[in-house]
Parts: C-alpha cells; sequence; structure tokens
C-alpha cells in the first residue's frame, strides 16, 4: 500500500518551494502556516489550499493528522518546533542551518534520537544539478584524488535584511544562515575539515553586527585544503562558484550557469586534454527532488541522506569559522554530537 503523506509546512517564504514540491510529489497538504495573514491568503490561494488549512499560529499543527512537517521558519525557531513535532509524532524536514547554536542542535538531536521519525535538514545543494553531477564526477575518480576545493556563498542580503529582523539577529552570523551552504558542499565532496581559519571585515551591511564578508581556509583529515568564501553584502548576482582539484583533473562549476567545466588529463598524466563543457539544468533551489529524497525515506524506511547529526557537523564548522574570525586563532571542530 502507497504511503499517504500529510504535509503540514511551517513558514511560507523558502517553504513555498517545499509546499510545492509536496503538492507535485502527490501529497496531501493539510496545513500552511505563516504569521503573516496576507501571505497565508496569497499561497493559500495561488494553490489551492483551503482556508481552513490556513493557520497562523504553528501549534495548532501538533494535533492534526499530519504525517510530515516541513520547518521553513528563520532559523531561530527551528529548536522549538522541532522538538515539539517530534513529540508528536511527525517525521520531519526542516530547512538549514539546523540551529544557530551548539545547545540549540544538542536539544534537536536528542529529541531525533529520542523518536522513531525520521528527520532530515534540508541543505538544498545536494539537489543542485550541477553540484549533484560534480559528486557523480569525484566518485567516479574522474579526477583523480582531490588536493584542494573551494566554494563561495555570495549573496547580497542588502534588499532583504530589515532592521530587527531575523537575518539581522547577531546569532545568525552569516557564515552560518547562508554560508553553510558552502560549507556543506565541502563536507560532501572531502569529509569534515580538522582544522580550519578564518578572517572577516564588515564594509557593507549597516544593519548587522556581524562580518558580512568571511574568508576560511581548513584542511582535511585526507590532507586536502579547502576554501570557503561568505559574502552577504556582495554587489554581484547570487552565485555559489565552486572549483574542485584532483590529481587528475578540475570541475567548475556552480548554481545558476546551464553549463559546468571539466578538465582532465590525458593517459599519459601530464598533458591536459580539451575541457569538457557538460551541460546541466539550473536549478538552485531543487526543492522537488528534495522533497523525494525525504519521501523515500519515508516510504522506504530509511536513513535520511543528512540527518540532524550530520546537519549538525556542517553547523560546527561555520561556527568554528566564526570563532576563528574572532579570536583569530585556528579552530577545530568539535562533531561530538
Amino acid at each position: 500500500m502507497k504511503f499517504a503523506h500529510k504535509v503540514a509546512v511551517i513558514g511560507l517564504g523558502m517553504g513555498v518551494h517545499h509546499l510545492q514540491a509536496a503538492i507535485s510529489y502527490g501529497a496531501e497538504i493539510l496545513a500552511i502556516v505563516d504569521t503573516d495573514e496576507e501571505i497565508l491568503k496569497k499561497v493559500g490561494g495561488e494553490n489551492g489550499i483551503p482556508e481552513d488549512r490556513r493557520y497562523t499560529d504553528w501549534k495548532k499543527v501538533l494535533t492534526l493528522p499530519v504525517n510530515e512537517v516541513i520547518i521553513a521558519t528563520p532559523d531561530q525557531l527551528h529548536r522549538e518546533m522541532a522538538i515539539a513535532f517530534l513529540e508528536a509524532g511527525k517525521n520531519i524536514m526542516c530547512e538549514k542551518p539546523l540551529a544557530l547554536t551548539r545547545e540549540d542542535m544538542t536539544a534537536i538531536i536528542q529529541a531525533a534520537k529520542k523518536s522513531d521519525k525520521k528527520f532530515m535538514v534540508g541543505q538544498i545543494c545536494r539537489f543542485t544539478p550541477a553540484f549533484v553531477k560534480a559528486k557523480e564526477l569525484i566518485d567516479g575518480g574522474k579526477i583523480g584524488e582531490i588536493y584542494y576545493a573551494e566554494s563561495e556563498y555570495a549573496h547580497d542580503y542588502a534588499k532583504i535584511l530589515a532592521a530587527g529582523g531575523w537575518r539581522a539577529d547577531p546569532v545568525r552570523n552569516g557564515v552560518v544562515g547562508g554560508g553553510c551552504h558552502a560549507v556543506d558542499l565541502l563536507r560532501w565532496y572531502i569529509g569534515d575539515p580538522t582544522e580550519v581559519f578564518a578572517y572577516g571585515t564588515h564594509k557593507l551591511l549597516p544593519l548587522v553586527s556581524y562580518d558580512d564578508a568571511t574568508v576560511s581556509i581548513m584542511k582535511f583529515k585526507s590532507g586536502a585544503i579547502g576554501k570557503v568564501f561568505v559574502s552577504t553584502g556582495c554587489k554581484r548576482p547570487y552565485t555559489m562558484r565552486t572549483q574542485i582539484w584532483g590529481t587528475k583533473g578540475t570541475i567548475l562549476c556552480d548554481n545558476t550557469s546551464d553549463s559546468m567545466t571539466l578538465w582532465k588529463v590525458k593517459e599519459n598524466g601530464v598533458d591536459l586534454a580539451d575541457p569538457e563543457i557538460i551541460p546541466v539544468k539550473v536549478n538552485n533551489h531543487n526543492a522537488n527532488e528534495e522533497y523525494a529524497a525525504f519521501a523515500e525515506t519515508i516510504e522506504k524506511d530509511l536513513s535520511p541522506a543528512m540527518d540532524a547529526v550530520l546537519g549538525a557537523r556542517t553547523i560546527s564548522v561555520c561556527l568554528s569559522i566564526v570563532e576563528s574570525a574572532k579570536t583569530g586563532k585556528p579552530v577545530s571542530p568539535d562533531y561530538d554530537f
């Protein structure tokens, strides 16, 4: 018998993408939630959600017969909501970052371990076509052993920041809230960094108290090294330009271009072959594939590829970058959850 996906979506900013993905998959939407009644009305109307399934209070969803909750609220709210829905017996997909502090992440992980329900962290870049293709090439040995990789999160917050808003909260450093995308890519491709060192500067966003540009270098157990650049005030279109350098070749890709480039050495191991231009779909918020992966973990009783512990490891690296930029010292991320 096919599993009946009965879904609630909490937060209708990024949550709209998740809502539409669940609908496309064939899920039944039992509730949408947002504190802004105008947004609730607009999104509900555009997606055929009846008025009696629209809520401004997320706690009313706790007793509804939903079996899946997608949490796409401001990061500061993840802990309370995640724990409450786990205790209510719901499967959860929680937008990145899992949480903003180690204390909150630990609390969510403990609740997830006590529950028999699925908990998946939505690191959307693991579903971006170019990044997925890069992972395929890496795992297929096309570029040999990775010795260096870099990624960036360049996203100008100038037009989306509000004084006192959740993105301006000092707890939500841009490295954690947005830079986790780039950090997670390097973790996916190489593994967990063993040490990071970072510099930061604050020149662009007067509404925030944290650095609006940070560069970090890191080393990995394999001997590889890496770099992550985060700019939340950059004066250019949003991009996550990523390069992966291997002993047999190099990959250049991003999340907004319709092609990526692969360079490989010839059989003699020295001469470089002509670059291969690989067409890819442009889909930097591939919510359809992300929801499908979440649904499959429930249907087939699988462990999520990005569970709460793995989501926390990404943020542990981010918090270490922030700490290093503040102290001027290298920091070894703590992965003990």
